[in-house]
């Protein structure tokens, strides 16, 4: 059941994000009256194809799914029709072509703003930026951090919450920079400590960068009792029941919910005996953690969640929705530090000051979409916004074969005042192509080693 929800949401993903994609190129192709002569979701054979509208534009689902193309009316491609000339797309301006292809990596950009934009106006329940002892020997407890400080403002942004502190740390990390954090303590005194980032390195970052700093999210000690199974899960598939109590895991007693996440961590696709109280009669479970990779740790999962009282999740959530006009500034926002930060990252690939392992190709990306979806609508789009961000940004690269190859060509056009020459173009394509090849390679490497080491 899991595999297929993996499956499912995984072509979904796809689906959205290349439809939106080849509907940017489209629309703007329409807008400047060129002929589209084909719609194309995926490569190669065609599986279904279905003709409409004046221009009879062929609109194809085909069998590779990894991408999609808009076919235009274009003389290199094929004869045009005299009458027809003036709708072909090498016959456009270089800022009516440039248009048409940027349209592609903005659209992309435009459906995750305003994904971001409704998700903010709906309202999020997140965790407090509040923090727990930090770990001894830590960077956080060098720094002065104490239990139940929290976070207010890290330099001169305002953090509201758990999600928040962490990619501003992140961020920081990734420029090495000395950071000031302004924290509210127990006794509601307010102070300012610095977190000097200076010495971290690119491995650091690509870690669980909290765990790192020692920083860990403050929670009140839960019951061991589940409030939640995920449909499909180790769990739910043992026989697991929200209510249920967990008294002792191989004849371990059970006093605390992290007691019992730690027991299940340490037994990576291996039975454990759970001993349960459910409705006053006690059970005995066998469930096998499903096997999962985290920080390079191979731990075990069974898909559960705590029961929390509403002063529990009083203590630790905070639900925050904004009006209209905030949503969408703040959605364009994050949009754009999302994509700064994609680029740094992979600048810092190419400078060999971050890895090349953490690069992820489709079978990542279908596990993420699968653990997403089970999660719930929420997370599902939030996920869908932040890989249309990163299809953006890689369409954009100034490689031949991707949009930003296209638009390097034309960039060269305005600035020279006539075209590239179809030699460049060719040698700029088997350029394009040994570097896309590379990404792949790697890409495909980094799944098969994730997979194979889970």
């Amino acid at each position: 059941m899991m595999l297929l929800q993996t499956i499912v949401a995984f072509i979904v993903a796809l689906g959205v994000l290349i439809v939106v994609h080849e509907f940017g190129h489209y629309l703007v192709a329409r807008w400047c009256g060129v002929k589209v002569l084909r719609f194309s979701v995926g490569f190669g054979r065609p599986l279904l194809a279905v003709r409409s509208g004046a221009d009879q534009t062929e609109w194809v689902l085909s069998v590779v799914p990894f991408g999609g193309y808009v076919k235009m009316l274009d003389e290199r491609e094929a004869p045009v029709d005299p009458s027809e000339l003036s709708r072909a797309f090498n016959r456009q301006s270089v800022w009516r072509r440039f248009a048409i292809v940027i349209a592609g990596p903005l659209f992309n950009f435009l459906f995750a703003i305003f994904v971001y934009a409704g998700l903010y106006m709906h309202g999020l329940p997140e965790a407090r930026p509040v923090v727990a002892e930090p770990v001894a020997g830590s960077l956080a407890k060098a720094a002065g951090f104490r239990g139940g400080d929290t976070v207010r403002r890290i330099d001169d942004h305002s953090i509201s919450t758990w999600q928040e502190l962490r990619w501003r740390l992140l961020q920081g990390a990734l420029q090495r920079q000395s950071l000031a954090v302004e924290v509210l303590n127990a006794k509601q005194q307010i102070s300012v400590l610095r977190v000097d980032l200076s010495g971290f390195s690119g491995d650091d970052v690509e870690s669980d960068l909290l765990d790192k700093l020692g920083f860990r999210l403050h929670r009140p000690q839960l019951p061991p009792v589940l409030g939640k199974v995920v449909a499909g899960s180790a769990a739910d598939q043992a026989g697991l029941k929200p209510g249920d109590r967990v008294l002792a895991s191989d004849d371990q007693p059970i006093g605390s919910w992290d007691v019992l996440v730690q027991a299940i961590r340490v037994k990576p696709g291996k039975p454990i005996e759970l001993a349960v109280s459910r409705n006053g009669q006690q059970m005995t479970v066998i469930v096998t953690p499903e096997a999962v990779t985290s920080n390079d740790q191979r731990i075990g999962r069974i898909g559960v969640a705590p029961e929390v009282s509403a002063q529990q999740s009083e203590q630790v959530f905070v639900r925050i929705s904004y009006g209209p006009l905030e949503s969408l500034s703040r959605s364009i926002e994050k949009t754009y530090d999302i994509s700064i930060f994609s680029l740094k990252m992979l600048g810092k690939m190419l400078v060999g000051e971050v890895s090349w392992k953490h690069l992820s190709g489709p079978v990542t990306i279908a596990d993420f979409a699968g653990q997403s979806a089970q999660l719930g609508w929420i997370s599902y789009l939030t996920f869908l916004a932040l890989i249309s961000i990163s299809l953006g940004v890689l369409n954009l690269l100034p490689i031949p074969l991707l949009d930003g190859g296209h638009l390097m060509y034309y960039c060269a056009e305005i600035l020279k005042g006539s075209p590239v020459s179809e030699r460049i173009m060719e040698l700029g394509q088997r350029v394009g192509l040994a570097l896309l090849l590379v990404m792949m390679a790697f890409a495909f490497y980094n799944d098969l080693n994730r997979l194979f080491s889970s």
